[in-house]
């Protein structure tokens, strides 16, 4: 659904603003830059086939209940998500030999012998047991967690997100089930994986995802002790790149960090991706309690881009004002949340904009509890409660040229995507596609709620 045409503009408006940020580097601060490693993006063509945003696709899935009993039984013995061998038809297309296995940290807890599969949150393999055996040259879907029921947040979030020069996913709409149940409309992205990178990158790289119970701490050169907190997700075995970034992201001097960070990260794409987060109100991102982040190191310029994941939480929930189940309306255990939802521990019936009894008050604008580099902490960007400290964002912002150069992205991306009216078209197009292809999995009118609500974020 993405406009090319405009995605130029877009882009032609942000290089404007890097060349402007270029000269910004020689002012007050010694050493202070927004010149450096660049990530080597390509520009990605509208999704087709099994990624036509235009249509609905039916996705049913086949699997033995006793094996699948099983498998959540071992998830909730050990938290591994073991794949399960299965039939899944794309489309009227059939693969058989295909793995799912549970996809999701939060989203997953309550998860039970019981639990409706219909309902949970998975990835989808199609070459886990049988070699080579994709469609459309795509082997990983995932089938995502909602904060609403129809995911409206998150489809615009990422159309969104590529118009603003960033990498992002492919998405649609589906009509999902397993094991014959009632279909659910849930929304399915690309997995972050090989294919996924070299449609994005036109460099050799490696790709780590920042893991929901890690930090961004230094724990030394030993790859082990990064189990759980990083997973690389491509190319072969090898932490050191990341090793090192953390290395400097902790224990660099003030000065140092303000001049060799452009050498090591693109400076450019990470203030843009600040700036869109709080544009889309996604406080479940990089320093949300999430720790929704992926890190791309480019083999050629040896420097990382943050990449964005999980926007399930995009302008402020979805559409209901708050935190909501599985999209698709579907029941789901008690204490089960989608991926990235409410903290536990935070309550659920405090009205929107206010404080839980018994929440601090007292921190000063934008701190957060000391509780050390690279970990856990008491707030997001600017206390948004829930989240946690990231040393990279507490450090990048820090430095006044570059927290200034997050606000004039975010000045530049709210002008070129909502006031220009482009938000509300991607918005109108996604309500098309629901309104009239799938009425039999959620009402119009909730359609429309939904849809309102994210409207009046696009022009407050």
């Amino acid at each position: 659904m993405s406009n090319p045409a405009h995605r130029i503009a877009t882009l032609a408006v942000l290089a404007s603003l890097t060349l402007g940020g270029c000269a910004v580097g020689t002012s007050d601060e010694p050493g202070v830059t927004t010149s450096g490693v660049t990530s080597a993006s390509r520009e990605v063509a509208e999704g087709s086939g099994v990624w036509d945003e235009s249509e609905v696709h039916d996705i049913a899935v086949d699997v033995d209940q006793d094996a699948f009993a099983a498998m959540v039984d071992t998830y909730q013995q050990t938290e591994e998500k073991e794949w399960l061998e299965a039939t899944v038809t794309i489309d009227g297309e059939e693969f058989e030999g295909a793995g799912i296995r549970l996809k999701g940290n939060s989203s997953l807890r309550g998860v039970s012998d019981d639990s409706d599969p219909t309902d949970l949150p998975w990835l989808i393999r199609l070459d886990t047991f049988v070699d080579d055996q994709s469609l459309d040259g795509w082997s990983e879907l995932v089938v995502r967690s909602s904060s609403s029921e129809t995911a409206l947040n998150e489809a615009v979030a990422l159309d969104l997100l590529a118009e603003a020069g960033l990498a992002s996913e492919h998405a649609v709409a589906s009509s999902f089930s397993v094991n014959g149940a009632d279909a659910r409309l849930r929304l399915v992205v690309q997995n972050l994986d090989e294919d996924w990178e070299a449609e994005n990158f036109s460099t050799e790289g490696l790709l780590y995802k920042a893991e929901a119970g890690g930090d961004w701490s230094y724990r030394g050169d030993n790859p082990d002790a990064y189990t759980d907190v990083f997973d690389q997700e491509t190319g072969d075995d090898d932490l050191t790149p990341l090793m090192d970034f953390l290395d400097f992201l902790n224990n660099s001097s003030d000065e140092d960090f303000a001049a060799e960070l452009p050498e090591r990260l693109d400076v450019q794409a990470f203030a843009r991706y600040l700036a869109f987060e709080e544009l889309v109100d996604n406080f479940d991102d990089i320093d949300g309690p999430g720790n929704n982040a992926f890190l791309r190191w480019d083999a050629e310029s040896g420097g990382f881009t943050v990449v964005a994941w999980d926007h399930n939480l995009a302008f402020g929930g979805g559409g209901r004002g708050g935190f909501g189940g599985f999209g698709g309306g579907g029941d789901f255990p008690e204490g089960e949340r989608p991926e990235g939802e409410r903290p536990e521990g935070v309550p659920t019936d405090v009205p929107e904009g206010e404080r839980p009894e018994g929440a601090p008050t007292d921190f000063p604008e934008a701190e957060r509890p000391d509780v050390g580099e690279g970990g856990p902490g008491g707030g997001g960007r600017g206390g948004d409660l829930g989240g946690r400290s990231n040393v990279l964002v507490e450090r990048f912002t820090a430095v006044e040229e570059w927290a200034d150069l997050v606000e004039e992205q975010k000045a530049v991306l709210a002008a070129d995507l909502y006031d220009s009216g482009y938000a509300g078209e991607v918005l109108d197009r996604w309500v098309a596609v629901l309104t009239e292809q799938a009425g039999d999995l959620v009402d119009a009118d909730t359609v429309q709620t939904e849809a309102d609500a994210i409207r009046d974020k696009l022009t407050a």
